[in-house]
């Protein structure tokens, strides 16, 4: 029954990630690594790489719709894309050698500086 349950959770998890992501373009890292940890109960470094796994087929379908409805800028996605293939490369090798400690307070003092600048372009620029 645990179990059960548990696949519910996911596809909630999943269903609004899918939702974020198609509105907002976010959702990969900042929900589902969070998610997966306090709500799943899946160990840090597992919830990070699963989240990357996640991101691929979620950004497949929001790149096909984006692109259809002429929203996507090729050439600065294309060069953004070759930078971020050696990113992601480097970056998943490094997450088995960060300490779980470590790997929690950069994640979460990312999350806290982008918080603080979205609100902060959000009420000054209205």
């Amino acid at each position: 029954m645990k179990k059960h349950f548990c696949n519910y959770k996911l596809y909630a998890v999943g269903l609004f990630t899918g939702l974020v992501n198609g509105l907002i373009g976010s959702g990969g890292g900042t929900i589902i690594v969070p998610f997966l940890k306090y709500l799943i109960d899946i160990e840090p470094h597992k919830a990070h790489a699963t989240a990357i796994a996640i991101i691929f087929p979620l950004s497949i379908i929001s790149t096909f719709i984006y692109f259809k409805n002429g929203f996507i800028d090729l050439k600065t996605g294309l060069l953004v894309a070759l930078g971020s293939i050696v990113g992601g490369y480097i970056g998943a090798k490094l997450l088995n050698k960060i300490p779980k400690k470590l790997l929690r307070k950069t994640f979460g003092g990312f999350m806290i500086i982008v918080s603080v600048r979205m609100l902060i372009k959000c009420f000054c620029s209205s």
